[in-house]
């Protein structure tokens, strides 16, 4: 016997940061909203974040914080303008968590946790009426939505439907773009890249005592993209947020060349070049005039030789040659999906009115910072309001 279709207001298909407040925001109104997630329990790249302190945003003016994402299509731009740092802030000390900003500006909750403030969003949710349903995959969008789920076939009747299903990264967290196809006959695709991604280097023998070891007070840059941070030497390349900053750059094919001496102007170091003895070591000198840490040193030895012909540049301009991504599964984040373009001002179809999209599965691109879990909350916030203004 089949099953009579479920009806409801607002179907939102994923329970990440974006799905989730596109529910808060339908649901709060009065509507009924109904939230499908495929994996067996809610928010689960959301708490994964969370055990790095969640870093919910980047505590800066708006004009700082918008020139993170540009490119900036007029539509996501809107949703930015409307929820930003300041909005962030103050929608998760609603949900009852003290929130404090640290000294580069990213803000996070005192209790660095996620798994608190989730647990006071979906009690937030429930109260509301919306309705979680968990093991609900996604197999068909159509005039209804079909779903597998545990207890077998089920077909959801909305009035309007929001997809916030992520990107293409961390599959096992339920990011895996394997809604492709089934959305592609509604709104414009932009192909998967990797962002926020470490890269592999395939390193000499003499490199190998310095992996794990950190990288600081540089500053990286590749094309128009550019980054003062720290990266770590691992044994398959470079890792972390100064790596991350420039991943667009990279992805765009300009080299990664790294300042190894930020702070020092290149005549000053020719005068201090001038101080190295007839008999000394490269390594000790750089050691013992420009305080090179042993790390830095192994990078200029690996790029640019134990004798560079251009030592200036070498501490200056280091390129880091022959790199490579690592696989995108590994990627904290993707760029690709859909396009803005192809949506209206509230994140609508233009295909498919009364389709909403939000979060990841967008196509934007941001470094790590605070910057992703603003952009998939305020793109969540705005779907859900465009339901709103269609459902009146």
């Amino acid at each position: 016997m089949s099953t009579a279709p479920v009806q409801v207001d607002v179907l939102v298909v994923g329970a990440g940061p974006a799905g989730l407040m596109a529910a808060d925001v339908v649901s709060k109104a009065g509507h009924s909203v109904l939230i499908a997630e495929a994996k067996p329990s809610p928010a689960r790249k959301f708490l994964m974040a969370g055990k790095s302190g969640l870093n919910l945003t980047k505590n800066e003016p708006l004009d700082a914080f918008l020139r993170a994402y540009a490119p900036l299509p007029p539509n996501f731009r809107t949703a930015l303008e409307s929820f930003g740092p300041q909005e962030a802030i103050a929608w998760a000390q609603a949900l009852g968590q003290e929130m404090f900003t640290g000294s580069t500006g990213r803000v996070f909750p005192t209790v660095m946790k996620a798994s608190p403030l989730l647990r006071a969003w979906l009690a937030r949710l429930e109260a509301q009426g919306a309705e979680l349903r968990q093991n609900w995959r996604m197999d068909a969008l159509g005039n209804t939505v079909h779903f597998d789920t545990l207890e077998g076939s089920r077909e959801v009747a909305a009035k309007r439907v929001i997809l916030a299903l992520g990107g293409a990264s961390w599959a096992r967290l339920g990011s895996n773009g394997a809604w492709v196809e089934t959305v592609s006959p509604y709104a414009d695709l932009a192909p998967f890249a990797p962002s926020n991604v470490g890269i592999m280097v395939d390193w000499s023998s003499h490199m190998t005592r310095h992996f794990g070891h950190p990288v600081k007070g540089v500053i990286l840059r590749a094309g128009a993209y550019e980054s003062r941070g720290e990266f770590v030497i691992s044994e398959t390349g470079l890792e972390g947020g100064g790596i991350y900053s420039v991943t667009r750059g990279l992805r765009k094919g300009a080299p990664l060349v790294l300042d190894l001496l930020p702070d020092w102007s290149e005549d000053k170091l020719k005068q201090t070049l001038i101080q190295r003895k007839s008999k000394e070591t490269l390594t000790k000198f750089l050691k013992r005039v420009l305080r090179l840490t042993p790390e830095k040193t192994a990078l200029v030895m690996e790029f640019a030789g134990p004798k560079p012909d251009d030592l200036i540049t070498a501490l200056k301009a280091l390129e880091i040659k022959n790199i490579k991504f690592r696989p995108m599964d590994e990627a904290i984040s993707t760029a690709g999906g859909v396009t803005f373009e192809s949506l209206t001002d509230h994140l609508e179809a233009i295909a498919k009115p009364g389709l909403f999209f939000a979060g990841e599965m967008l196509d934007w691109d941001a470094p790590t910072g605070g910057y992703l879990l603003t952009a998939c909350l305020a793109t969540g916030r705005l779907a859900g309001l465009g339901a709103l203004r269609s459902l009146s």
